[in-house]
């Protein structure tokens, strides 16, 4: 097993052990050994090798005997016993807001609920409002959730997605008979949320391809295994499809198999409009013969159409364009805006956020812990802000080429005001407001909250403005007519908060946002280095969203950021 394999492990046992009622700082050792393990810069196996495991922080001698027996067989007894305690169906559970593991245990416990399907009928015969510690508003909630789970059942979040996408591209990508590969489907115009993989080759020996397909790493299950298209199950529950052609067919397929489907009709209505046939085949005229394109350009120009990027093939809009627009790309950022430090709820020390965002080349971090209100997330105290500038100012006196900005994540209140006075709201160099809290408003409430909060003469960016959670909670309804007026106004900017768990704001508005003038930020929220990897997410939806470099605040230099902010 590899250390993500190993870390998936570690994070299960937690979550059984709660569910057993074991001791919670058992359960904090295997989430703590989960979250080192997936941060290892060093080989797992040479460390287990080499003996050297217990010189990891937190790995103790129990944690280091489950690890090697992970890593070398593969599996560990200790897992299986516990899983075996539980159905699998019990899984389903922990997806639903509202229920953790301690209420789990209960209900599973006492009422002998242990799936989606059982749940629903305590809720719906009453017995889960008459159970100590529900109520019928819990009971109501709980059921949205049930609905909500359904709704979005097979889907996967894109950063998974995406991981297990890239593992099985680089696995086929090193087989000399592959000529042309590429990923597809939705996961190629960046959508939030991924129901399966498509990935597409071009090769002069399919047979020998799809015997690497369905024989590689991660393979759970072999679905189907034909001459030019198989399908497989992976081991992270993700369903995967290979298609081979020849390459001559390859940029007609991958246009097709890129999607989507809306964007397909017009496409091929376009085609017949000009005497032209489209499909996965070829561009052929009325005679049958082919209009030779070495790639998507090439199709796009014989359609009178510029390219079109993948992220803008929805049918939104992207057929009236007379030109191909100037996406942005991970490349014109310079710098990252919001992380967190175990100074409110992160997990990696601010030099260790410093060096992780130096390293992959930008030149400034604004730190934005968590604001005193979140006290869920141990936040700030006035006298925490205070301790933390001494460490900021102490860290830019010895970094050259890189500077850290005093931020914070300021919890924005029920009635639309910031956490702190405005003697510490006026020491940050840059303030995201956030809601954490009271999400139970109606679209009106919501949206007055926050556009009070963007007339605050100190915010200089509303986060993660719904506070959805993909596949998980909905968030709330905004007018964001009325929030893009009100940013426009006060030279307030919104966040993409690209935690995959997020990807806030959606896309769908982002363009409206851009022709009212407002400015954007590409937030990781990451509370550990390897949440800096999300970036690529942001950029993802801010390309789908049709925002240029100029869109956006990152790619300012520290200096210019500073600039942009509203006068005080």
């Amino acid at each position: 097993m590899d250390k993500k394999a190993v870390a998936a492990v570690l994070e299960e046992i937690a979550v059984l052990l709660e569910l057993t009622g074991e001791n919670p700082f058992k359960v904090r050792s295997y989430e703590n050994g989960a979250r080192v393990i997936a941060q290892l810069d060093e080989d797992l196996e040479t460390l287990v090798r080499e003996g050297r495991l217990r010189a990891l922080k937190g790995v103790g001698e129990a944690l280091e005997k489950k690890i090697a027996e992970l890593v070398t067989t593969g599996r560990l007894e200790f897992h299986e016993k516990l899983k075996a305690r539980f159905p699998e169906s019990i899984f389903e559970l922990f997806g639903i807001q509202g229920l953790g593991p301690k209420r789990i245990k209960a209900v599973y416990d006492e009422l002998g609920v242990d799936s989606l399907d059982k749940l629903e009928a305590a809720c719906r015969d009453g017995r889960l409002a008459a159970f100590k510690g529900f109520s019928d508003t819990l009971q109501q909630k709980i059921l949205d959730g049930i609905a909500f789970a359904r709704r979005h059942q097979g889907s996967h979040l894109v950063r998974k997605a995406l991981e297990a996408a890239l593992t099985v591209r680089a696995h086929l990508a090193t087989d000399k008979s592959v000529q042309r590969i590429e990923v597809a489907g939705s996961l190629r115009r960046c959508k939030e949320v991924i129901k399966d993989i498509d990935l597409l080759v071009s090769s002069k020996q399919p047979d020998h391809v799809m015997r690497r397909f369905v024989e590689g790493p991660g393979v759970a299950q072999v679905v189907a295994h034909g001459d030019t298209k198989s399908s497989v199950m992976l081991d992270s529950g993700l369903a995967a499809d290979l298609r081979v052609v020849e390459d001559a067919q390859f940029p007609y397929a991958l246009a097709y198999f890129t999607g989507s489907k809306e964007h397909n009709v017009v496409m091929r209505q376009r085609a017949k409009d000009r005497g032209l046939k489209l499909n996965e085949y070829g561009l052929f005229r009325e005679d049958g013969s082919l209009v030779a394109c070495r790639d998507e350009k090439a199709i796009f120009a014989a359609l009178d159409l510029p390219y079109i990027p993948p992220e803008l093939r929805e049918d939104r809009g992207e057929f009236d364009l007379e030109r191909t627009p100037e996406l942005i790309e991970e490349k014109d950022l310079r710098g990252i805006i919001h992380v967190h430090t175990p100074y409110s709820d992160g997990r990696d020390t601010l030099p260790q956020m410093v060096e992780a965002t130096r390293r992959l080349g930008y030149k400034y971090l604004v730190v934005c812990d968590h604001s005193q209100s979140a006290a869920y997330a141990n936040g700030m105290k006035p006298e925490t802000v205070l301790r933390q500038h001494e460490e900021i100012d102490a860290l830019n006196k010895i970094l050259r080429g890189f500077r850290v900005l005093k931020g914070i994540e300021s919890d924005i209140r029920a009635n639309g005001a910031l956490d702190y006075d405005d003697d510490i709201l006026r020491r940050f160099d840059f303030i995201i407001a956030s809601v954490h809290s009271k999400l139970e408003m109606s679209e009106d409430e919501a949206t007055a909250r926050i556009v009070k909060a963007v007339e605050h003469p100190r915010t200089d960016a509303i986060g993660h403005p719904t506070g959805r959670l993909l596949l998980s909670r909905t968030g709330y309804s905004l007018n964001y007519e009325k929030v893009f007026d009100a940013c426009a106004a006060n030279r307030v900017a919104l966040e993409i908060n690209c935690n995959e768990h997020r990807l806030d704001v959606d896309w769908r508005h982002l363009r409206c946002g851009k022709d009212k003038g407002v400015k954007f930020v590409i937030g990781p929220d990451a509370h550990d280095a390897a949440g800096l990897d999300c970036i690529r997410l942001g950029v993802g939806i801010a390309r789908k969203g049709w925002l240029e470099p100029g869109d956006v605040l990152n790619t300012l230099d520290a200096k210019e950021l500073l600039a942009w902010r509203k006068p005080r």
